[in-house]
C-alpha cells in the first residue's frame, strides 16, 4: 500500500489478452491480500508509452518474456531508461536458468515462472506485494521453480495448503489442513520460529529466510520461507525446498 493508502497501480504486459484478464481478476479480487488496480497491455510499445506518460504513476510492472515487437528483457531495459527504481516482475514460461543472465543485467526485481492452476496467481500477488514493499533485485540462486503456499489461522493451525506445499513435507493437502504449524518443523526450529519469526510478522512485518522443515517420515530438509501476516490475523506462508548440497542435513 502506498503512503497515501491509495490502491497500488499495477501494469501487466502480455500479448495473451486472456491471461491479462486473469491476472487482473486475481490481483483485484477481495481477499487477494493487497488493494490494487490493474491495467493491461498486449503491446510492449503501448505499455512503454503508458509508463512514460506524465499522468501515469504505476507502482509495479509485470511483464511476459516472449512477446512480439520486443522480448521481456528488452522491454525491461527500455523501462529502466526512464524509471530506474520502478519494481519490475517477469511472469513468464521461460525456465529461470535460460534467462537469468539477461534479466539480472536488465535489473529485474523478481521472476515468477508461469504454472498451472490458480496457485501461480496467489504467488504472483505475494511477489507484487514484496516487490513494492521491499524492492531489491532478482537473485537466481534464491529462485526455484516450485513454490508452495499455505494459510495458518489464528489458532496456529493450517486452514489450507496447496498440493506443492504439502508435498514438501510428505503429505497430501488434506492431511496438512488442521495441523499445527509446529508439526512441520523439528523441535529446535519451532523455538527459533516462535522467538525470531512470529514476533516480526505479528507486528505487521514480513519474514523471509531459511529454516528446517520436518517431513512425515521424520527426515528434515532446508526450506526457503516467507511468512506474511494477513489483515485478519492469519498467516500466509510460502515455501520452496532448497537443495541441501553443501548445507548439511540433520536427518
Amino acid at each position: 500500500m502506498s503512503a497515501t493508502d491509495e490502491p497500488l497501480s499495477v501494469l501487466h504486459v502480455d500479448d495473451d489478452p486472456d491471461l491479462g484478464a486473469l491476472v487482473k481478476t486475481f490481483l483485484e479480487r477481495d481477499g487477494s491480500g493487497i488493494d490494487c488496480t490493474v491495467a493491461t497491455e498486449t503491446s510492449p510499445t503501448d505499455a512503454l508509452e503508458r509508463i512514460r506518460d506524465s499522468e501515469s504513476a504505476f507502482d509495479c510492472v509485470i511483464s511476459d518474456y516472449k512477446m512480439p515487437e520486443m522480448n521481456g528483457v528488452a522491454f525491461l531495459e527500455a523501462v529502466r531508461e526512464t524509471h530506474p527504481e520502478l519494481p519490475l516482475l517477469l511472469f513468464s514460461g521461460e525456465a529461470t536458468n535460460d534467462v537469468a543472465a539477461e534479466i539480472i543485467q536488465a535489473g529485474l526485481t523478481d521472476y515468477l515462472r508461469k504454472g498451472l492452476g490458480t496457485d501461480q496467481y496467489t504467488m504472483l500477488i505475494r511477489r507484487v506485494e514484496h516487490a513494492v514493499e521491499g524492492g531489491g533485485q532478482f537473485d537466481p540462486e534464491a529462485e526455484t521453480e516450485l513454490d508452495g503456499v499455505g494459510v495458518v489461522g489464528s489458532d496456529e493451525r493450517f486452514e489450507e495448503a496447496d498440493d506443492t506445499y504439502a508435498s514438501f513435507y510428505g503429505y497430501d493437502a488434506d492431511d496438512v489442513e488442521g495441523k499445527h504449524w509446529s508439526e512441520l518443523h523439528p523441535e529446535e526450529e519451532v523455538e527459533h520460529i516462535r522467538t525470531h519469526v512470529l514476533p516480526v510478522v505479528r507486528r505487521g512485518g514480513e519474514w523471509s529466510g531459511r529454516s528446517r522443515g520436518l517431513r512425515s517420515d521424520g527426515s528434515t530438509f532446508t526450506e526457503s520461507k516467507m511468512v506474511t501476516a494477513l489483515d485478519d490475523g492469519r498467516l500466509l506462508i510460502a515455501v520452496s525446498e532448497l537443495d541441501d548440497s553443501g548445507l548439511g542435513t540433520t536427518d
